[in-house]
C-alpha cells in the first residue's frame, strides 16, 4: 500500500453513491473541505459508531465548510439501507471494485481473527478545495474518529 499524504493530490473519482446517482469528489470540492472516509463495510459494529459519530457531528462540519463522503465496497442497495437505518445525512459511494481506495492507498492485506484477506484500511482524507490532502487521520477509534477530526478543524482555524 502506498498510501496518499498531505500535500498530495487526490485522486479524482465519480462513484455511484446510495441513491444510485453518480457523485464526483470534483462537485463536493466546489464547496469547500471535503473529509473522504474509508470504511470496511456497511452495519457493522465499527462502521456504524464511527458513521453516527459523523452524523452527530454535521452542524459543527457544515460551519467548517466540510462535506463528508464515505467509501466502502458495499453495493449501493447496502449503503442506501446503512443511510436508512442510521439516518446518516452525508452520501455514501460504493467502490465495489475498489479502484478509488487503491488510488487513495488505502487497500491491501488485512489480518483479522487469524484470517488474512484484502480490504479497506480505515483511514480518512481531509482534501481541499484545490484537491490536495490537507491532512490524514489514520490511528484513531472508531468512536473518537469524529472528535478527532474537529479538533484538527478546530486547530486549523
Amino acid at each position: 500500500m502506498n498510501t496518499l499524504k498531505a500535500g498530495d493530490k487526490a485522486p479524482a473519482f465519480t462513484l455511484n453513491d446510495q441513491n444510485g446517482d453518480a457523485v464526483a469528489l470534483a462537485d463536493y470540492l466546489n464547496h469547500g473541505q471535503v473529509l473522504v472516509y474509508f470504511y470496511p463495510k456497511a452495519m457493522t459494529p465499527g462502521c456504524i459508531i464511527q458513521a453516527e459519530g459523523l452524523r452527530d457531528s454535521e452542524s459543527e462540519l457544515k460551519t467548517l465548510n466540510v462535506r463528508v463522503i464515505g467509501i466502502s465496497p458495499d453495493p449501493v442497495k447496502k449503503l442506501a439501507n446503512f443511510v436508512l437505518k442510521k439516518a446518516l445525512n452525508f452520501t455514501l459511494v460504493s467502490d465495489e471494485d475498489h479502484a478509488v481506495a487503491d488510488g487513495f492507498g488505502v487497500w491491501g492485506e488485512k489480518k483479522f481473527m487469524g484470517k488474512i484477506y484484502d480490504g479497506i484500511h480505515r483511514q480518512s482524507f481531509l482534501i481541499n478545495s484545490d484537491g490536495t490532502v490537507a491532512h490524514v487521520f489514520n490511528k484513531f477509534k472508531t468512536k473518537e474518529h469524529h472528535t478527532q477530526v474537529l479538533d484538527y478543524l478546530n486547530s486549523q482555524r
